[in-house]
């Protein structure tokens, strides 16, 4: 083999080290695609710096929501002299003129942050995740008001945590059934006799029957596009940890380009098994989204989940519908039909003055009672009192 071969050298030791750093940015790279890839760059070479990109793409990168992290880390950890020096630059004394640092993703900017001496590869276990006193009450307060998508992956796997302790009182109506109370129209005599055989015979009071307050049902939707990736998975563990207690029924469905029914991975007891199960369930994600033939689905498929046009439905996407806006159109008539309230959760909202100005947010802002932010954990706290505000309209 001659000297300076590809497969000799340091490239080996330099793509192990760059698969390091994707992993620390949350792609998930094992050791087998590490393998992989130093055995691509061997028979791509490195005379071309898009070649050896593109191999190094194809055999490490196996979901598309991590290409764009992939290509910034590829450029700054391979970089051109170019690069070098404006990383030179930044790690020289700087004056008053200094020039604005090169601007990346938080996934990218946590990978390639210079780490201690023997420190772990991957991300603590969960259990020892969490917030103690090193963390500063303003480090708190940030995570709690910043943007699920401007998040690194640690701070995600942290703020995940924090959603899953957020509470999300559903409201109730007057079931059907009575219970014995204190107000009602009419006597409640069973009670009233079970009452008088403890007291000898002698009746003290006459219970009255009383209507029993239950949740609503919720009929769930979740939109796993490629614009709601960050979104989704956190969403629905937060929806999973607030409902999983025996609080009323709750149907969740995902829809991308068809619809996937999740109800089953929800009735799991531990939120991080649902995730796993929902993860195989869900074959279209980070694809594209089309609300109306998902919703046709739900209505050919599944409208027996709308209990009685009583049904809470929160509707979790960004609006950037891809199908045609007269199905969406005639299937959110129809849902807004056989529903008690459809609720809008938009993450866009964490955007000042945001307007509906795609066509498939023109519709969904025609056909819903209310359009709610759900893009922090200081709107997910909010959420209950602004899901009462709108059933209260």
């Amino acid at each position: 083999m001659q000297l300076g071969d590809a497969r000799t050298g340091k490239l080996a030791a330099n793509i192990a080290g760059f698969g390091r750093a994707l992993r620390r940015a949350g792609v998930q790279v094992d050791s087998a695609r590490i393998a992989l890839g130093i055995e691509a760059a061997g028979l791509v070479g490195v005379e071309r710096r898009d070649d050896l990109g593109a191999a190094l793409e194809a055999v490490m990168v196996g979901r598309e929501q991590d290409r764009l992290v992939f290509r910034e880390l590829f450029d700054a950890f391979f970089r051109d002299p170019g690069m070098a020096q404006k990383l030179l630059a930044q790690m020289l004394p700087r004056g008053e003129g200094k020039a604005e640092p090169v601007k990346r993703r938080p996934r990218v900017q946590e990978a390639l942050a210079p780490r201690k001496p023997n420190a772990p590869e991957t991300l603590r276990p969960d259990k020892e995740m969490r917030f103690d006193a090193v963390m500063t009450a303003s480090d708190l307060q940030r995570l709690r008001h910043a943007d699920f998508n401007a998040l690194s992956a640690q701070e995600y796997r942290l703020v995940e945590q924090l959603a899953r302790d957020v509470a999300l009182p559903v409201p109730t109506v007057a079931a059907r059934r009575t219970s014995a109370g204190l107000r009602g129209t009419r006597p409640h005599w069973a009670r009233a006799m079970r009452d008088a055989a403890r007291t000898g015979g002698e009746l003290l009071r006459v219970p009255r029957r009383m209507r029993r307050r239950q949740p609503l049902p919720l009929l769930v939707l979740v939109d796993v596009s490629g614009s709601m990736e960050r979104y989704a998975r956190l969403l629905l563990a937060f929806l999973h940890a607030a409902t999983r207690h025996g609080r009323g029924r709750c149907d969740v469905f995902a829809f991308g380009t068809h619809l996937t029914d999740l109800s089953g991975a929800f009735r799991m007891a531990d939120t991080d098994e649902m995730l796993q199960a929902a993860s195989h369930l869900i074959d279209d994600f980070a694809g594209g989204t089309r609300l109306g033939d998902s919703l046709a689905m739900l209505r050919a498929a599944h409208a027996r989940r709308l209990v009685g046009r009583r049904t809470l439905v929160l509707l979790i996407t960004d609006g950037l519908d891809t199908g045609e806006p007269k199905d969406l159109e005639r299937e959110l008539g129809w849902l807004r039909r056989h529903s008690r309230r459809v609720l809008w959760l938009n993450p866009l909202l964490r955007f000042a003055g945001y307007e509906p100005v795609a066509r498939g947010a023109q519709v969904l802002h025609r056909q819903v009672h209310g359009m709610l932010a759900v893009h922090n954990i200081e709107t997910l706290d909010q959420l209950a009192a602004s899901i009462a505000a709108v059933m209260d309209r």
